[in-house]
């Protein structure tokens, strides 16, 4: 993933979120300024700021950053009684998220 399109990804992951910059700065404890760099591309995010922005947006560092599992893999699921299938997606995700990474640091599932 190109820093565009992670600059991108963290803007649409805010904006899903409902954040906005402000907010998102007040979330994560990065400053206003530090985060307008970062999201003009003035900036590169560092590693512990990213982390900070996938928590306060929910999505996962791998999202933002272009490794996520989520381009890789379809899912479908079958709602019922009204629920809707985006919450079951999301924890889906997340657990294959967690999977492909323990199977990066070579932990074995038991």
């Amino acid at each position: 993933m190109t820093e565009n399109e992670m600059i991108s990804a963290i803007q649409n992951a805010r904006s899903a979120a409902g954040l906005s910059q402000d907010a998102l700065a007040d979330a994560t404890g990065i400053s206003q300024a530090t985060l307008s760099r970062i999201l003009n591309g003035e900036r590169i995010a560092k590693l512990p700021e990213i982390i900070l922005i996938a928590e306060a947006t929910a999505c996962t560092v791998a999202q933002l950053t272009g490794s996520a599992v989520a381009e890789r893999m379809e899912c479908a699921a079958r709602a019922a009684n009204g629920s809707s299938t985006v919450p079951m997606r999301q924890q889906l995700l997340h657990f294959m998220e967690l999977d492909a990474y323990l199977d990066d640091q070579a932990i074995p599932a038991r």
